[in-house]
């Protein structure tokens, strides 16, 4: 049986999808039907279910599946729906900081981040910021490099605390800490057996990671320490956070690479192991990225509490 052709993507499609488009789509696809994507959003479902229709023809390709028990995303459905998320929450942003900068609001930091905040240099130094100004209201966001560049340069964001360094323009930087890289294993695997692990110990071994950062920026380092492709570990992506890594690393489906900070996340079944070659452990370098132009006092007591810390030149000193 022959799938109907879709047509092409309308050259009306940037003026007739909405907003209202994409919070149906995002929605269906959570409750995987449109009756609760309905209820969800307090709307009719039939017109939800036309919201729908609109958005694939207008977009020429078909996002869900329907059957009998609801709808599921196709292939092509799940990137369309990864963006559309982008999109809303990028929006939501843009509301909070016209409310913010509506309302005066100078007691509130915003501090971006795609690192753990369990344990390690990132989690004290929020505690401490919250502990010296009880006042300011603290407000973290996680989410990829690019998504947190992007709210640095429209406003929504104060700070960045991220791996390596971030090339934007208009951005001043300051370095932080360091972190090891590991590597998380079930605790029945043989190489939990070792205080450490070398690089080529990986080689046949079933590595996770995710889509989220630092999962790229691992893979990467992964590849310059086995250039051999007969070296390396046979690699998994997922579209997961870094705790449903975890998840699976407890199922014995894998291992994975994480960062120091992610020690702190206690789950049962796993342990880490420092990762090592002939130049000895492997590190990631942080930093904190801001734009000079902000004027926000709280930004600037928590560039100076960071600089006090990591022992930076001091700010405006």
């Amino acid at each position: 049986m022959h799938k109907p052709r879709r047509s092409r993507p309308s050259v009306q499609a940037s003026k007739a999808i909405e907003l209202k488009h994409l919070r149906s789509a995002v929605a269906a696809a959570d409750c995987g039907s449109f009756r609760g994507a309905a209820e969800l959003l307090r709307s009719q479902q039939s017109s939800l279910s036309r919201r729908i229709d609109e958005i694939e023809h207008h977009l020429g390709i078909a996002i869900f599946e329907r059957y009998s028990g609801g709808v599921r995303p196709t292939q092509a459905g799940r990137a369309v729906l990864r963006l559309a998320r982008t999109i809303l929450e990028e929006f939501d942003a843009l509301l909070s900081t016209a409310i913010s900068v509506h309302n005066s609001e100078t007691g509130r930091l915003t501090v971006g981040f795609c690192t753990s905040l369990s344990a390690g240099n990132l989690q004290t130094s929020l505690l401490a910021f919250k502990e010296r100004f009880p006042q300011i209201e603290l407000v973290t966001v996680e989410r990829s490099r690019t998504r947190l560049a992007a709210a640095l340069r429209n406003g929504a964001l104060d700070v960045l605390i991220v791996t390596g360094r971030l090339p934007l323009l208009n951005t001043e930087e300051m370095p932080l800490w360091s972190e090891r890289v590991l590597v998380a294993l079930p605790h029945d695997h043989p190489l939990a057996m070792r205080e450490t692990v070398c690089w080529a110990d990986l080689r046949g071994e079933t590595v996770l990671l995710s889509h989220y950062d630092p999962g790229k920026e691992l893979e990467d380092l992964l590849i310059s320490k086995l250039l051999s492709r007969e070296d390396r570990p046979k690699i998994e992506r997922h579209d997961v956070s870094r705790g449903i890594i975890k998840s699976l690393i407890s199922m014995s489906t894998g291992i994975s690479l994480v960062l120091e900070s992610d020690m702190g996340a206690n789950f049962a079944g796993l342990v880490y192991r420092e990762l090592r070659d002939g130049a000895g452990a492997s590190l990631f370098d942080f930093s904190a990225t801001w734009r000079p132009d902000n004027k926000n006092p709280a930004l600037r007591e928590f560039l100076k509490l960071l600089s006090a810390r990591y022992r930076s030149p001091p700010i405006g000193g």
